[in-house]
């Protein structure tokens, strides 16, 4: 039942959203703007009312964070290992990379939500953000590492660190934990205004992913999709149990930490990979198939952990 409650209506929102954009009722304006509204609108005010309208509490401290925080550069470096010795052009080497390692944040937030509750998403919330930073730092860095055009490389990690600071992510996290320590609850009003404007966000997000999903370059990249996937799905959960288990982490932490492990790669790696130069069609198949084929990697630990 466990999958059946919290898989299902990801997956039943994301499909619904493919086929309306297969009927021509929304278009890529449409899903434009719906992205800009959930990025950096209603999921920053989730995160910051989830975080924020309770105190935090941890079975195990904060030690899911290093934990979780080694796996993903563990797996970073595994990947541009792969990248030196197998046949991964340079011209792809960036969408490649990122595709192994970074995650789906929305589809993260509903499982998340449906299967551990709210505690479950305060923990989430926190991991995010410490891993969105990071993860965006290493992408960058590859795909400047792996380009053509090293000129404008100061101006671009400048450019990098402005995104960093001002990540409403980010921001939104640092500010919900801020309040949780200082006050730990909201006025009635205030909470409840958040909450409608939460409810907004995991469905339009969930929608305009499936929206933008296409399968039009996954036949020509099929192999190097194939491979970006199993290092999110198979290599970065595996790694994440052992370290976990390393770092001493059990109960809701452990959960919600392996359910992170196992969530499919962002759809964000497109806009990254257009940005700086690097296979956008490989990136757009890596994401498809990242997030046909998470559904069983997140089945798979929600059994293990249920």
């Amino acid at each position: 039942m466990i999958l059946l409650n919290a898989l299902f209506p990801v997956l039943a929102l994301i499909l619904f959203g493919a086929a309306v954009k297969h009927w021509r009722i929304t278009d890529v304006a449409f899903l434009r703007t719906s992205d800009r509204l959930v990025y950096f609108v209603f999921f920053p005010l989730m995160l910051f009312w989830k975080i924020g309208s309770a105190p935090l509490q941890f079975d195990d401290g904060w030690r899911y964070l290093p934990a979780s925080a080694l796996a993903v550069l563990g797996v970073c470096g595994l990947s541009l290992v792969f990248i030196r010795f197998l046949p991964v052009a340079a011209f792809q080497a960036g969408s490649f990379n990122q595709g192994c390692y970074r995650f789906n944040t929305y589809i993260g937030m509903a499982v998340v939500i449906n299967a551990f509750g709210e505690a479950g998403v305060q923990l989430y919330g926190i991991l995010i953000g410490l891993i969105i930073p990071m993860i965006n730092v290493l992408c960058v860095s590859v795909l400047i590492w792996y380009g053509e055009d090293a000129r404008n490389q100061g101006n671009r990690l400048t450019a990098t660190l402005k995104h960093l600071l001002a990540n409403p992510l980010i921001i939104a996290c640092v500010a919900g934990i801020l309040y949780s320590r200082l006050i730990g609850s909201f006025a009635v009003p205030i909470d409840n205004t958040l909450k409608l404007m939460s409810q907004v966000t995991l469905p339009l997000a969930l929608f305009s992913i499936g929206g933008s999903l296409t399968f039009s370059n996954l036949r020509d990249n099929m192999g190097l999709a194939l491979a970006s996937a199993a290092f999110k799905l198979a290599v970065l959960p595996l790694l994440g149990l052992l370290l976990l288990w390393l770092f001493g982490v059990t109960g809701l932490a452990w959960k919600v930490s392996m359910l992170f492990f196992a969530l499919p790669t962002s759809t964000a790696i497109y806009i990254l990979s257009s940005q700086l130069h690097s296979d956008t069609e490989l990136a757009s198949a890596v994401i498809v198939m990242s997030t046909l084929l998470s559904f069983g990697s997140m089945a798979l630990i929600l059994l293990i952990v249920g």
